[in-house]
């Protein structure tokens, strides 16, 4: 770790007294950072995390100067002892990329799906420097790629964005945020759609810039263990507001405030067993994986096998291949495993959303593998899907309401108002109230959301229920929330699940067995205690090693 900024020369980064309202279209002026102060010195991490609403990403952006109009900003904020509050869009525009470079958390939005990657990354690099010549800028371009970690980098640099997996995209954005050398990097959630082997990649490369060139890290996170391992400063932020300021040891291992308390005792842990619900006092608790079903799974696949066009030379890119998974009535099978190892395939197989080169797939004792018309539809009624971005999920013309319908009305299922009672039940039953029937999704926090994806899912009764990362992008309470949620669903419904995530202390929460995948294939499979606790492979201690800050003890003072 960088050691403290020397306070006898001025911080690279300087934030005094910040506050920012934004004006709503009903005229309603309302606050989203109130007197938040801190400072960065060069070659320094320092992390803001909090709860969604805290303030993090409002603090990181006006950093960058990106509130926008609706948006006042009072305080101080210096880089190098420049102010920045007073700069005028031109100036801005030359100092956002070469001097404060910004690593945005999703790639989806932050990348354009009709260019080429590396022409996104030429661009970055063109708007500052003009005289590179196009062989320069090409080699500058695949260079940043191969220093991210992405094979071939000379061919990816030739793909658009729908080509690469979601870590790969990440990547990109990293790669982009780096082409000038900057001072200082605005990382907003960079790694928070990452499998923990290429995070760690990441936030290595990240270490080293800093430890070679002086660059300093303003880190938004979710993941404590994250921020605990790789910062040297980590500020608390609630309701907008600083909670309090430390080291990693003094924040995780020794919080002031009843509120980090509450956020360290929420991180998941690898020593923490599968969680169960207890009826009696109404929470869920670490206990023992729900016994083996000896009978017939209610979903079993074997032999299957899926591949895309466009590997070199156009040969196939085997995504999945010879998988055989089962899962036993009320139960949960976790998936894990890093970015392109074939997780998101493989649910989209098991749910029928796309077809099988070969191997089949058996549903309470039925082959699905080749239903068509009418048969698939009602299938696809006793199977459903929740992805992990419930904003890109859900259509944000729809009311609540309406978005719990549809699936009913889509299988033919009670009359309006019948459905509306349903909708009512299905809130009820996810933990939000039943006015949200009324909201639209843009009312809604993320874990709000996702609680309504849960929700759709379960409308129509299904027997299993496919989770693809669904909490990989939600703060550490929010998650423990939703988790628990899904503990008590399966525990009051005996819903069966399939859990999707590169998360290995949520899957050690939620899942009785766990597969681990690597380039498609299954590299081990079993009761979800033994994989975890002593695994056989090689490639699944690698991915264990990788987990941060995890096994980190629970703080004195802290909810067990």
């Amino acid at each position: 770790m960088a050691a403290e900024a020397d306070t006898a020369t001025p911080p690279l980064l300087a934030v005094r007294n910040l506050a920012v309202t934004y004006r709503s279209t009903r005229g309603r002026v309302v606050p989203a950072v109130r007197d938040v102060s801190f400072t960065i010195g060069r070659g320094e991490v320092v992390s803001l995390v909090g709860e969604s609403g805290s303030g993090k990403t409002t603090s990181a952006r006006a950093v960058l100067g990106l509130l926008g109009p609706a948006a006042t900003v009072r305080g101080a904020m210096e880089l190098s002892g420049r102010p920045l509050t007073t700069l005028s869009p031109r100036q801005w525009r030359d100092v956002r990329g070469r001097r404060i470079a910004f690593i945005p958390q999703d790639p989806t939005v932050g990348l354009n799906p009709t260019r080429r990657v590396g022409r996104q990354i030429a661009e970055a690099i063109r708007v500052h420097d003009r005289t590179l010549r196009s062989a320069a800028l090409h080699s500058r371009v695949v260079e940043l790629l191969d220093r991210m970690g992405l094979p071939d980098p000379a061919r990816r640099a030739r793909q658009y964005p729908h080509e690469l997996s979601g870590g790969m995209r990440q990547r990109v954005l990293i790669a982009a945020a780096l082409a000038n050398s900057p001072e200082l990097i605005v990382a907003d959630e960079p790694t928070s759609a990452l499998d923990v082997t290429v995070q760690q990649q990441i936030l290595d490369h990240i270490d080293a810039l800093r430890t070679d060139l002086g660059v300093a890290v303003l880190f938004i996170t979710h993941d404590l263990g994250v921020a605990g391992e790789r910062s040297d400063r980590i500020v608390v932020l609630a309701d907008g507001e600083v909670v309090e300021t430390g080291t990693p040891d003094e924040i995780l291992a020794a919080p002031a405030s009843p509120y980090t308390r509450r956020l360290v005792a929420a991180v998941p842990t690898l020593d923490s067993g599968r969680l169960v619900w207890d009826a009696a006092t109404g929470t869920a608790r670490p206990g023992s994986p729900a016994a083996a079903d000896t009978g017939r799974p209610l979903l079993a696949a074997t032999g299957l096998h899926r591949s895309f066009k466009g590997g070199r030379g156009n040969e196939p890119i085997h995504a999945v291949r010879d998988v055989s998974v089962s899962v036993a009535r009320g139960t949960t099978l976790g998936v894990v495993g890093e970015s392109g190892s074939g997780k998101s395939t493989l649910a989209r197989l098991l749910t029928r959303l796309a077809p099988a080169d070969a191997g089949r797939v058996v549903l309470d004792g039925q082959d699905v593998t080749d239903l068509d018309g009418e048969a698939l539809r009602q299938m696809r009624r006793r199977v459903q899907i929740v992805y992990q971005n419930p904003f890109a999920s859900l259509d944000p013309r729809f009311t609540i309401g309406r978005t719990l319908a549809e699936p009913l009305r889509a299988f033919g299922i009670g009359t309006r108002p019948e459905r509306r009672a349903r909708g009512a039940q299905l809130l009820e039953l996810v933990g939000l109230p039943t006015d949200f029937l009324d909201r639209l999704p843009a009312e809604l926090s993320g874990g709000q959301l996702q609680r309504v994806a849960i929700a759709r899912a379960l409308a129509t009764e299904p027997e299993l229920v496919v989770l693809d990362e669904p909490v990989s992008a939600l703060d550490v309470s929010v998650q423990a929330q939703i988790l628990e949620l899904l503990v008590r669903l399966q525990a009051e419904l005996g819903v069966t699940m399939v859990f999707i995530s590169h998360d290995l202390a949520v899957i050690r929460q939620v899942s009785d067995t766990v597969v681990v995948m690597s380039r498609g294939e299954v590299v081990e499979a079993g009761p979800a205690d033994e994989i975890l606790r002593h695994p056989r492979s090689a490639y699944t201690r690698a991915l264990l090693d990788a987990v941060p800050g995890h096994r980190r003890p629970t703080p004195a003072g802290a909810p067990r």
